[in-house]
């Protein structure tokens, strides 16, 4: 019997994907060099430990990558209600439309009311840049976050006056570093609140030995939410909520993997965001939308055959869908390496090459 065949038949809960990770493996600050990191090769069995710039190697002629190329926005805004007190926006999303409004989580002390204007400052003062006026919740009128009119257009007001929205866990301030770091040399498509961290490692080097090797590239959008921080807090993984996030697969993407497909080369996609925007794409038919795709074990991959992917939260619904690619137990496994041999975690941390189960 298979992993994916086992973990098909086997019920898992909330438990069975948590670990105990070592605080100082948690990494703060990026590695020197973006194919510095390490890369832990966990298609078999031992797993060999590796550097991310030997990945060309790794890989065959042939093979199609799939990136995603949305960009993060400087999402994170300070101001102060009318009253004084202080309130932070962390924009999730732009919506389309003359009114420049934003979709937006809200940290304050007390919600102001509906119709209540916040003045937002400048970056690096107190002094007001821009209004927030609140509009109401969404997506409904109990909704988890906020609908906000800017008074003006909402990118250029956070290229100006936004912070790098960096992860919880990320224990400073955004730096120029972070606005280099935090960011892939691809980045096109602005709207993300999260990088996709798997990408983060290649670099030009990487990407030319890759072009030499005949491994071909290709790029979906999907920009990524602050929901893929949350945790799964019901022990029933099933009643978890996912959060949704609007992806787009060019029909450029679409063509090369169906060429590659018929021609028996292998899709490979570059992190998470990427492996649910495809399995998204094959399972709806919709090339454009919102997804809230969950995959966990016992999961039918459609499109994805090797996955580079970096080391997730534990209990996290990104440590769910990678059981669900590799198995559960070799997946776990593999993270009990990465502990012992003092891998990096998370963001700025080192990643794993794997291939599907099955």
């Amino acid at each position: 019997m298979t992993a994916s065949t086992a973990d098909a038949t086997r019920v898992f809960t909330l438990s069975d994907f948590d670990f105990s990770l070592p605080p100082e493996l948690i990494a703060q600050h990026p590695a020197p060099e973006r194919s510095a990191s390490r890369l832990l090769d966990g298609r078999g069995a031992p797993p060999v430990d590796r550097l991310f710039r030997e990945l060309p190697e790794l890989l065959l002629p042939g093979d199609l990558l799939v990136f995603n190329d949305t960009q993060v926005i400087k999402a994170r805004l300070f101001g102060e209600k009318a009253t004084g007190g202080k309130v932070e926006l962390l924009v999730e999303r732009v919506l389309p439309g003359p009114g420049h409004e934003v979709v937006a989580h809200m940290k304050v002390s007390k919600k102001p009311p509906v119709g209540a204007t916040l003045h937002m400052h400048a970056r690096g003062s107190t002094r007001t840049a821009f209004t927030a006026t609140l509009l109401g919740r969404w997506p409904h009128d109990d909704g988890p976050l906020f609908r906000f009119a800017f008074s003006g257009e909402p990118h250029a007001l956070m290229a100006a006056h936004g912070h790098v929205p960096l992860p919880p866990y990320i224990q400073h301030g955004d730096t120029e570093e972070d606005e280099r770091r935090y960011q892939t040399v691809f980045a096109k498509n602005p709207g993300a609140v999260a990088a996709p961290t798997a990408a983060l490692h290649f670099d030009q080097g990487v990407l030319a030995a890759l072009d030499a090797r005949g491994v071909q590239r290709a790029s979906v959008t999907l920009h990524v939410g602050a929901g893929t921080f949350q945790p799964c807090k019901t022990e029933n993984i099933a009643e978890h909520v996912m959060h949704s996030e609007w992806y787009q697969v060019p029909a450029a993407t679409q063509q090369a993997i169906r060429e590659t497909q018929s021609r028996g080369g292998r899709i490979v996609a570059i992190g998470t965001t990427s492996v649910r925007t495809l399995e998204s794409w094959a399972r709806t038919g919709l090339a454009c939308g919102d997804t809230d795709i969950f995959i966990t074990p016992g999961f039918r991959f459609q499109v994805v055959d090797v996955l580079i992917t970096n080391f997730h939260l534990p209990k996290s619904t990104l440590m769910m869908l990678v059981s669900a690619f590799a198995g559960h137990d070799h997946i776990m496994a593999l993270y009990r390496h990465a502990i012992e041999q003092r891998y990096r975690f998370f963001s700025y941390g080192d990643s794993m090459l794997l291939k599907r189960a099955g």
